[in-house]
């Protein structure tokens, strides 16, 4: 009996982490944390995601890759859809990819 017992708890262990350790694919809010979404503990502008309403530093991508983070439609001052796939570790997300998408029309 502990002998299945430890293989089905050895097994179950072995489909837990492979399912941690996929990134999953989503739309989120990206911006800056600091400017936007009202993070603390770093000095400066960073690019933050939001999901399911919390928010997340992002490691992988920087903020001025996606242009001036001041210009009026700039991170700093906009919040923008981002697909994005990756994983939250630590209390941060790790980009594997981010892509900016298209901003929609308000006219």
């Amino acid at each position: 009996m502990k002998k299945t017992l430890s293989i089905i708890l050895l097994l179950f262990f072995a489909v837990f982490s492979n399912v941690q350790a996929q990134d999953s694919t989503q739309i989120v809010e990206a911006s800056c944390g600091q400017c936007n979404f009202g993070m603390k503990g770093k000095a400066g502008c960073d690019l933050a995601v939001r999901i399911e309403g919390v928010s997340y530093f992002v490691d992988g991508a920087k903020i001025d890759k996606f242009g001036d983070a001041h210009a009026k439609d700039g991170f700093c001052n906009a919040i923008r859809k981002a697909k994005v796939s990756g994983k939250i570790k630590k209390n941060r997300f790790i980009a594997s990819s981010f892509t900016l998408l298209p901003q929609e029309n308000t006219d």
